[in-house]
Order: C-alpha cells, then structure tokens, then sequence
C-alpha cells in the first residue's frame, strides 16, 4: 500500500513522467494521465500508443518520478505493467477517465473565468484510441532535500 500522502499527491496530479526500456537498453521517457490509485496500483492512460507501449509489451518495468513542490521530496516509483485494451476492469477504467476529465476541464473553465487560467484550451478530447496502463508497484523510494533515500520494497 502506498503512504496516504503519496497516494494524495498522485489523485492530485494530472500527468507524471514514466521512463521504459527496450531489450536493447534505449530509455524512453514520456508524460503518461494519472487515472487512479487504488492500493498498492497505479492505473495510467497512454493516448499516444507509441513508444512506451511498444516497450512495455516486450519489457512490462517501469519507472515513474514526481517532486511534491510544496516539500520538495522527490519520489521514485518502480513497478510491473499489465496493459489492458478491453475486459471489465478496462469498461470500469474507461468510465472513470471519462468522469475524470470531464471534471479536470470543469476546473479548468472555472478558473479561467476566475482569471487564474492554467491551460491554453478546455476541450474534452477523449481519444478513442488509448490503452490503460495497470502498474503493480515493486519500489518506492523518496528523496529529501538533503539527498537522503528512503527504500520501500513492495510485495
């Protein structure tokens, strides 16, 4: 289970940063939709299906980093990908993307008009071609801002 106050940050954000890995040991690293957190998972959308995908099929570890700018400690976050394409927990994900942005885009206008804009456009543009990146977490490891590292191997 993640601590609560990552778990936090996470439901907050929008987007972060995931690294992957080919057999032949190219990086990639790409901003990836923070869908859900649900105990000790991670659930991603990836609209582009491109290189992190085509990693992940031959290569399911990943990598994800995120700073909390209010303490900046830095967190590191290792796990093992499942890519769902269809099924019920897919149907389930999908609905909740959905609900979700539509959401992030109602908060988007209202602060618009509150004069404190935070994006460039407000259109929903759920794509019909996206995949669901179900990510079981191994490693959490936090970073402070003195350099320590704190390691939390999962299962």
């Amino acid at each position: 289970m993640l601590p609560k106050e990552l778990a936090d940050l996470l439901e907050k954000r929008e987007f972060i940063s995931v690294a992957t890995c080919d057999f032949e040991g190219r990086p990639n690293a790409a901003p990836k939709f923070v869908l859900k957190v649900e105990g000790n998972r991670i659930y991603l959308v990836d609209y582009t299906i491109g290189t992190s995908w085509r990693n992940l099929k031959i290569n399911p570890k990943i990598s994800m980093s995120l700073v909390d700018t209010r303490t900046l400690k830095g967190y590191q976050l290792n796990g093992t990908v499942k890519i769902m394409t269809r099924g019920k927990l897919y149907d389930r994900m999908r609905k909740e993307m959905m609900d979700k942005e539509i959401r992030l885009t109602t908060q988007h206008i209202i602060d618009e008009v509150r004069g404190q804009p935070t994006h460039e456009t407000f259109e929903i543009l759920i794509s019909e071609k996206f995949i669901i990146f179900e990510v079981r977490l191994d490693e959490v490891v936090e970073m402070d801002i003195h350099g320590e590292l704190k390691r939390n191997k999962k299962g």
